[in-house]
Order: C-alpha cells, then sequence, then structure tokens
C-alpha cells in the first residue's frame, strides 16, 4: 500500500511538473509548425475521452501497477497538448476536451472518441450496444496504448461483443490514413516514458506495433485501433525538456493522430 502511495505521489508530481513546463516552454519544442494547414478549415473536432469500467485483475496479470483509473492514464496533458498542436497544425475548430461515458445521451453529438489502455476494458451489453450503434451512425473510435497478446486478446474479445461478425483487420500502408494530412512512411512505435528510459519501444512483449480496424459494409475504418505503440505518451510529454531525445517519438504521436483523426472526420 505503502509503495502504491508513493508511486501514485510522484505520478502525481510528474504530471503537474508536465503541465507547468507545458505552459512554460516555447511550443516549438513539440514541433510545432508557425503557420496552420488550411485544407480542412471547415471541420470541428474535440478530444472526447471515454471513461469505462475495467477488470483489476486482469490489469495486474498483464503487468500493470494500478495508481488510479485506466480510462484517465495521461490526462489531462495528454488531451490539452493533442488539442493545442491540432489547432496550431490546423485550421480545424478545437473546442475544450471532455470525458463521457458510452451511455451519456450526448455521445452522438461527437464524432471522435478515445478510449485508453483498453487491455481491461469491460463493457456492459447497453456500453457493447451504444459503441456499436455510435460507430455504425459514422463516429469513430482510437484505442490507443495497450500491449502485448495478452491485452490484445481481451480487446478483441470486448470487440466481439461489439460486432459479432465483423473482423479486426491490419490497416494497410497504402491506406490513405498515412498520408491525407502528413505523409508517414511507417507506422511508428511511441514507447512510453518509462520503457524510452529504459532504453526501448516496446512493453509487456508487444515487440511489433500495428495500427488495425474494423471495416463498416461500406469499407469505413469505424476504429483505429493503436496496439503495442503509446500515442498517449507521446502527447503528454512532448513539451519536457529533461528529455529531449524523446521528441523524435513526440513528433511521430502527433503526426499519425493527426492523420487518424482528419481521416476520420473526412471519411
Amino acid at each position: 500500500m505503502i509503495r502504491a502511495c508513493l508511486a501514485e505521489a510522484k505520478r502525481r508530481r510528474a504530471a503537474a511538473a508536465a503541465g507547468l513546463l507545458a505552459m512554460l516552454i516555447p511550443l516549438h519544442l513539440a514541433g510545432q509548425p508557425s503557420v496552420s494547414d488550411n485544407r480542412y478549415a471547415s471541420l470541428q473536432w474535440r478530444f472526447v475521452r471515454i471513461k469505462y469500467h475495467y477488470d483489476a485483475a486482469s490489469l495486474r496479470a498483464s503487468g500493470n501497477d494500478i495508481y488510479g483509473e485506466p480510462w484517465g492514464i495521461d490526462s489531462p496533458a495528454a488531451e490539452q497538448n493533442l488539442s493545442r498542436r491540432i489547432k496550431t497544425a490546423t485550421a480545424i475548430h478545437v473546442e475544450d476536451p471532455i470525458l463521457m461515458t458510452l451511455d451519456d445521451p450526448k455521445l452522438f453529438e461527437h464524432p471522435w472518441i478515445y478510449i485508453v489502455e483498453p487491455g481491461a476494458l469491460r463493457l456492459t451489453e447497453t456500453e457493447a450496444m451504444r459503441l456499436r450503434e455510435f460507430l455504425l451512425r459514422g463516429g469513430t473510435a482510437m484505442f490507443d496504448d495497450f500491449h502485448g497478446p495478452y491485452e490484445w486478446d481481451n480487446l478483441e474479445r470486448e470487440m466481439k461483443r461489439v460486432f459479432p461478425d465483423r473482423r479486426i483487420i491490419e490497416v494497410p500502408q497504402t491506406h490513405p490514413v498515412f498520408s491525407v494530412f502528413y505523409k508517414i512512411d511507417g507506422y511508428p512505435q511511441v514507447p512510453g516514458i518509462g520503457s524510452f528510459l529504459a532504453g526501448r519501444t516496446w512493453e509487456k512483449g508487444g515487440f511489433v506495433s500495428h495500427l488495425r480496424t474494423i471495416l463498416d459494409d461500406a469499407g469505413r475504418p469505424m476504429v483505429f485501433i493503436n496496439w503495442n505503440t503509446d500515442m498517449g505518451d507521446g502527447w503528454e510529454w512532448s513539451n519536457v525538456v529533461e528529455y529531449p531525445g524523446y521528441l523524435k517519438h513526440t513528433a511521430m504521436a502527433y503526426r499519425m493522430a493527426i492523420n487518424e483523426i482528419v481521416y476520420s472526420l473526412t471519411h
């Protein structure tokens, strides 16, 4: 218990420091362009983080130490930084980030939602039905920051409950999501800050990063599943000068996320 409390206190201090540095450090450290791109000026977007039910035992089994709710990992710095980056890099109208549940009546007012650490995600029957309806009506969900075969099996099982008759497939490098805004030559593996400090890009046996999806009847990707990569840490830690070598990873986290978001808003 004491160890967990100390770890939580350390995490809170780090998050506070990151937030303070984000305000003090010039944004060019995160690779911010000086002029925004006007190609998608008519679009509107906001970061909608989903609060979900989870299985704490599964989190521990997959090697996670639990310091708070998994759905809140990297918050609020991740959504604040990504929102600021999209405002600066594009002419998209960006509103303030919000937290929402899948059963919120206002869910269908938003085209894009974010679910972090779904390795222990547990959907109720109502939530599975609501997520299916949200996606089939044109919404997009981004899943992020989960790693290795154990966590993959959990997400695959939960998505099978959402879409029993649809397969999860790999997104090929030739797909327009890799060129809709930035030209990206390969799907990035963004290490979490802990993995980076340990000198590696992977964790929990997730050695190779994958971008996967589920298609609707028209062939539209309804989800972007970022597996074996940690986009959220890339956004959260993008302005922290103590780790200059991490900036190459945060730049790719921003670019890939913006491509996924722009594609979801335009298809």
